[in-house]
C-alpha cells in the first residue's frame, strides 16, 4: 500500500456494482417517453404524476476483511474472551421503504412504509394511495391529473385499478 500511495501517488478506491443502461435499454425508454407525451396534450402533461417506491439500507453491510482483533504477540488465542472473538449481527437486515409521486407541477412528501409491511395490494391501495398519496396529489394538482405506475404487482391489483378507475378515469 505504501508503495502505491507513496511511490505511484495513486490512490485505491472500490468499484461499486451497478445496472449497465445499453444503447438499447436508451432507444427504448426514449421510444416510450415519446410514445407517452404523443397521447397528451401540452397542458396535461403538467399534471402527470409518476410514482415509485425505493428500498434504502439503513446499515450498510460490514466489510469482514477489515474486522479484526489485534493482540500482542505473547497473548494466545484460548486466553482471550470469547465475546471479543465473535461477532454478532442480526440476520435481518435494517431498511426503510420510502414512496413518493413527482410530476412537473410539484411533488408529494416522503411517504414511509411501515417497517416489516409488506408492500401489496392491499396495503398500497388502502394506506399508500387512499390516506397518503392521493390526497397529497389532489392537493397540488386538484381533482384533474393523470396518475402514471409501473408494473408493480401492488399497482395492477384489482383493487388498485377499480379505485382510480372509479376516482380518477385520467
Amino acid at each position: 500500500m505504501c508503495i502505491v500511495h507513496n511511490d505511484l501517488q495513486l490512490k485505491c478506491l472500490k468499484k461499486r456494482r451497478v445496472q449497465e443502461l445499453t444503447v438499447a435499454n436508451r432507444l427504448a425508454r426514449l421510444s416510450w417517453s415519446k410514445q407517452l407525451l404523443r397521447n397528451f396534450s401540452l397542458a396535461e402533461v403538467d399534471f402527470i404524476f409518476f410514482t415509485d417506491k425505493k428500498i434504502f439500507n439503513v446499515a450498510s453491510p460490514i466489510n469482514l476483511q477489515n474486522n479484526r482483533l489485534c493482540v500482542p504477540i505473547a497473548v494466545n488465542k484460548c486466553d482471550i474472551t470469547a465475546k471479543r472473538l465473535l461477532r454478532i449481527c442480526s440476520t435481518i437486515h435494517r431498511s426503510v421503504v420510502v414512496s413518493v409521486a413527482v410530476s412537473k407541477l410539484s411533488h408529494t412528501g416522503l411517504i414511509f412504509v411501515e417497517p416489516g409491511i409488506k408492500v401489496n395490494g392491499a396495503y398500497y391501495h388502502d394506506v399508500l394511495l387512499q390516506k397518503e398519496m392521493l390526497p397529497a396529489i389532489c392537493s397540488v394538482a386538484g381533482e384533474l391529473f393523470i396518475f402514471q405506475q409501473d408494473s408493480a404487482p401492488a399497482h395492477r391489483a384489482r383493487e388498485t385499478v377499480a379505485c382510480l378507475f372509479e376516482k380518477h378515469p385520467y
